[in-house]
């Protein structure tokens, strides 16, 4: 039931993404970078890390779940900012220490990488969620877009700030710089939730709960069992492949290729966020979010955020032949730009479908969709870093090997077009010519 959260609403809950986005990209860019270029150690380290983290985001159907039958959003919102924040720390101290003491270093790191997956999972899903209760219908698919903008300034600030204080590196620059965006994100998500969620609103959705409410497992296979729901997250699964399969390499290969310091490489990532900021408010400002449908409009964006992935992925793998001289910055951007028309169309989607079907599943189908993702998310940092190692050994040239991989990540996004078009469509895949039916639908449902 709606509240009917107005816009400051929305944007103090917006917050809470850019704290959650500030402190997660300091793992996939800083901590990423130190770690394969710094201390040379293999790209597959850090791959295996963010994978960790990813796998523990499994979580989200069940938390989803919890959030629809009862209980208040809130207290799961805080206490998952509060966990990741403590993990952002704890990585930050673990990759410091794989300077002198590589072992414990590394277990250090994994303990800290799980609770920013735990972390992530608790809030992300439950803010969600909260945001579906409190936002009325037709001012959903925007409100998606401002949340998900919001974290992706999140991503932009931090990488660029935390780039100018990290030169000259050192390992107790790391620590400090990450500890201090961990304590102001969880400041800023505090007074970003509180008084939002209505006090008596908990107590109902408990009561409502307990009385309709199956098992877990039951309600599951009933929401998997809807067409619109398990063709979507098969999107999803692909689509974020593609676009995560770059997160964990792009860095350094700005430090191997054309030779980026730290500093530089970092805030070579604030401009890719600031290109996927670009391009979701090109989406929002176009309209077709305000209207809260799946119509051609917003199914254009998320293929041709798919098209324009491709073709700027491409263009990397072709100018890493020609590094220094090649733009990479705003190729870079251009790319980040692609990402953010792609993401937040998908995400108006999202919105659109997830009130469809059984009614009290809305948790649930939002809680499938981001495990789908986090398994993409996990498994794509990881195959995009194995694949480097591998291509790196068969090709014996880091430009080549970072331009094979950077080529099958714009082709995967080709397939996520295909898919993205059948997902988004009115009718799903009867929209969808006949050919791209066949090869994109049924092989990937399995029917």
């Amino acid at each position: 039931m709606s509240a009917g959260l107005g816009w400051g609403g929305i944007v103090r809950l917006g917050l809470v993404q850019t704290a959650l986005g500030a402190i997660v990209v300091l793992t996939t860019s800083v901590m990423n970078r130190v770690m394969v270029v710094e201390y040379a150690l293999p790209a597959m380290l850090p791959g295996i890390l963010v994978a960790l983290k990813d796998v523990l985001q499994l979580s989200r159907p069940r938390v989803g779940y919890g959030s629809d039958v009862g209980g208040r959003r809130t207290p799961w919102i805080v206490g998952g900012m509060a966990v990741l924040a403590l993990g952002g720390v704890v990585a930050a101290v673990g990759t410091a220490m794989m300077e002198g003491a590589r072992a414990a270093g590394i277990a250090v790191a994994v303990l800290g990488f799980l609770l920013i997956g735990l972390g992530v999972g608790a809030a992300g899903t439950t803010l969600l969620v909260l945001l579906a209760r409190l936002v009325d219908e037709a001012r959903r698919p925007a409100a998606a877009s401002i949340v998900w903008m919001m974290m992706i300034a999140g991503f932009a600030i931090t990488a660029g700030v935390a780039g100018h204080f990290l030169d000259p590196y050192s390992p107790q620059r790391l620590v400090l710089v990450s500890a201090t965006v961990s304590v102001l994100a969880m400041a800023v998500t505090l007074l970003a939730v509180r008084g939002v969620e209505p006090a008596g609103g908990a107590a109902l959705a408990r009561s409502a709960g307990r009385a309709v409410a199956p098992r877990f497992s039951e309600a599951l296979a009933e929401v998997w069992q809807e067409p619109h729901a398990r063709r979507f997250t098969v999107f999803v699964l692909v689509s974020m492949l593609a676009y995560s399969a770059q997160d964990l390499i792009l860095e350094p290969f700005a430090g191997r290729v054309f030779g980026m310091t730290p500093g530089q490489s970092t805030q070579l990532s604030g401009a890719q966020h600031g290109g996927v900021l670009l391009g979701m408010l090109l989406v929002a400002l176009s309209g077709s979010l305000l209207k809260g449908s799946r119509g051609p409009q917003l199914r254009s964006w998320t293929v041709g955020g798919c098209l324009g992935s491709a073709a700027a992925l491409l263009c990397i793998a072709f100018g890493a032949s020609l590094a220094p001289a090649w733009p990479l910055r705003l190729n870079v951007f251009l790319l980040g730009f692609a990402n953010g028309v792609f993401a937040v169309s998908a995400i108006a989607s999202m919105m659109a479908l997830a009130g469809e079907g059984k009614a009290g599943r809305d948790g649930l189908r939002m809680g499938l969709w981001g495990a789908a993702q986090a398994i993409a998310m996990g498994l794509g940092v990881f195959l995009g870093t194995v694949a480097v190692d591998v291509a790196a050994h068969v090709l014996a040239r880091p430009e080549a090997a970072y331009a094979a991989v950077f080529a099958l990540e714009g082709l995967m996004f080709l397939v996520a077009a295909a898919l993205g078009f059948a997902a988004t469509a009115g009718d799903g895949a009867r929209a969808m010519p006949r050919f791209g039916k066949v090869a994109m639908v049924d092989v990937f449902e399995g029917s």
